[in-house]
């Protein structure tokens, strides 16, 4: 039966208490330890955990600029601002997007000399290598690109086109012997690109690193909106799956394509690895209005709770690192360093926060404790239940009806964690297996509802 009786947050102070900005609260980053060993994929197939077998939530920052034009200092200066944000995965190109091939970098360096793949430039390495071990410093890891897409296949981009399947074959041996004993590589093959048509050199690129290196973990990561698992789902050397649900609308159902993911078989882990970035154009127009940090929060819990075992947030200025001494590209509102500290990076802390302050590794999507509608498509509520809770969100909904007895446990404590700043308010307790309403504390903004099975006494949402 449906309660009666909705629950209602009565104190002004608690009112208070939930819309507090995410910048007036505190937080910094929990630590990622390197020591724990290696990452790998989980024994369900799900998730990424270290050699320990502890869980590593793969929280990515999109940097694909970063070596081409950043100074050392300022590449100091962003890893720890992410550092203290809690993103764990650094996304950066090494044949990067702009002119990458023909512009030397801020060091005055290119990454080829004469264009030939067999004939990487030195000084230009030695400069990732120093961002590499800076990373490592910092506990991050740093998701390699080996080249953008469109020194494969130039769509649309400056090119130019480089790569067939023996010298990709050969520049992946060079990167992976170069890489390999580095504790903090995640291989991330492809750049932006429609992985049809070029499998042939995207597989000698992969291979040509495995034969190197056989440690570290590798992914692909393809055009939007699209997905590895188009082509290389079968694939031995792609350890998990990348969607990208890319920039074209406000809001892009990301959840259908990794529920499609998740439902493959072999299983492998899967994630959006490009949804809408902040502070970008909504297809690429202003006039369609700019992204914020309510598109981002949206994109992020919507991929986790359907299935996905990490996220990576962008930033339109930060991607291209876009200052006042390089071209701006399609409309970037601020200067990179200006950015970093927008709501939705801060945003993507309490993401993580939350999903480790439960265990994780054996959680699964469950749209089965929503009774009645989850919404439409840009209102969808999203469910996941782990080992001893559940988590619900509710993008923009005023309601959400559970069905406790699809839910393990006898009593539950019930809570609502605020995505905008980190908090959560105790609601109330649930004995037995009732059909319950859940009311949000305030309309208008997204809501996360926990519920929590009472013998296992876990802390506060978000809290450790």
């Amino acid at each position: 039966m449906i309660s009666s009786k909705p629950w209602l947050i009565t104190l002004l102070g608690t009112i208070v208490f939930f819309t507090l900005n995410a910048q007036e609260v505190v937080h910094k980053g929990p630590a990622t330890d390197l020591s724990k060993g290696l990452l790998q994929v989980s024994e369900n197939g799900r998730y990424l955990q270290y050699e320990t077998g502890d869980p590593f939530f793969y929280l990515g920052e999109t940097a694909w600029e970063l070596f081409h034009r950043l100074s050392y200092k300022e590449v100091d200066m962003f890893l720890e601002n992410r550092r203290e944000k809690g993103f764990t995965v650094i996304q950066a190109v090494l044949l990067a997007e702009e002119n990458g091939l023909i512009a030397p970098s801020v060091n005055g360096e290119v990454p080829l000399i004469d264009l030939d793949l067999n004939s990487p430039n030195e000084k230009y390495f030695l400069f990732v290598d120093s961002i590499v071990e800076l990373a490592a410093s910092k506990g991050l890891y740093m998701g390699l690109l080996p080249t953008w897409g469109d020194k494969v296949d130039k769509q649309w981009g400056q090119g130019p086109v480089l790569f067939n399947p023996e010298n990709a074959f050969t520049y992946g041996q060079f990167l992976g012997s170069r890489y390999k004993d580095h504790p903090n590589i995640i291989w991330i093959n492809g750049g932006d690109r429609q992985c049809k048509g070029n499998e042939e050199v995207w597989n000698a690129l992969a291979q040509g690193i495995r034969s190197t290196d056989t440690k570290h973990l590798m992914t692909f990561h393809p055009m939007g909106p699209g997905s590895s698992s188009e082509c290389f789902q079968q694939e031995e050397w792609l350890d998990f799956n990348m969607h990208q649900s890319g920039h074209g609308d406000r809001y892009i159902p990301n959840y259908r394509k990794i529920m499609a993911d998740y439902a493959l078989s072999p299983p492998k882990p899967c994630m959006d690895a490009e949804p809408i970035y902040e502070s970008h154009p909504f297809s690429w127009n202003p006039k369609n209005g700019i992204a914020g940090d309510d598109e981002v929060r949206r994109a992020a819990y919507w991929a986790l709770f359907s299935g996905a075992h990490g996220h990576t947030y962008g930033n339109h200025c930060i991607w291209q690192m876009y200052s006042e001494k390089v071209k701006p590209v399609n409309y970037p509102p601020m200067f990179w360093y200006e950015a970093l500290d927008l709501p939705g990076a801060w945003d993507m802390l309490h993401v993580r926060n939350l999903l480790e302050s439960r265990p994780m590794l054996q959680r699964y999507p469950d749209q089965s404790v929503i009774f009645g509608s989850a919404g439409g498509t840009v209102d969808h509520i999203a469910a996941t239940q782990g080992d001893g809770y559940v988590f619900l969100y509710l993008p923009s909904n005023h309601e959400v009806i559970v069905e406790f007895r699809h839910i393990k446990g006898e009593a539950f404590k019930c809570w609502w964690y605020n995505p905008r700043t980190g908090e959560a308010v105790f609601v109330k307790d649930i004995t037995g297996h009732p059909r319950e309403a859940f009311r949000v504390p305030v309309t208008g903004v997204d809501w996360v509802l926990v519920i929590d099975d009472a013998s296992r006494n876990f802390p506060e949402p978000g809290k450790r």
